[in-house]
């Protein structure tokens, strides 16, 4: 059984982050999302929030795809997280350049930890490489609308978390 790994934050979880587990699907059997529970970046939903969005969205996924779509809460390293699901993939996704830059930076890193656990990288489709988490929670906050970003149940959730309707 092939087993990929694509991690993040999910905070929350974009349409441009189910793009890349629709296409990742793909190239395994079994799909683990990642959940980093990354205090240090200050999330604005919980980990349960985030695992729950997650596991929301991939269940409609996976009736989709055929794809068993499981998400994992992680704080370790990542190369640790790949081995503890049993993942022989790790799959990122790339909205532009500068993601490039760390990613590789990454991939370089964890093949010097364990360099039979392989990278690959999906490019998020062109409508989706603007989406970022970061900017659509700026965009709810200002009053604006991220229907075109998000999933209706997060926006909801996004609505609701910081007070608007």
């Amino acid at each position: 059984m092939r087993i990929g790994l694509y991690p993040g934050t999910f905070d929350p979880i974009t349409l441009g982050h189910t793009d890349i587990i629709r296409r990742g699907c793909a190239l395994v059997d079994r799909l683990v999302i990642g959940v980093a529970i990354n205090t240090g970046k200050g999330p604005m939903f919980s980990l349960e929030e985030r695992v729950g969005m997650v596991e929301a969205e991939c269940a409609k996924l996976t009736a989709e795809t055929g794809t068993e779509i499981v998400a994992h809460p992680f704080e370790n390293l990542l190369i640790d997280c790949a081995h503890d699901v049993g993942a022989q993939i790790i799959i990122r996704g790339l909205r532009a350049v500068t993601d490039f830059e760390y990613e590789y930076q990454m991939v370089g890193m964890n093949r010097a930890m364990d360099d039979s656990v392989e990278t690959v990288f999906l490019m998020a489709e062109a409508k989706y490489q603007a989406i970022a988490s970061k900017l659509v929670k700026e965009i709810a906050k200002l009053g604006g609308d991220v229907t075109k970003f998000v999933p209706p149940s997060v926006k909801d959730q996004l609505y609701l978390k910081i007070g608007r309707s």
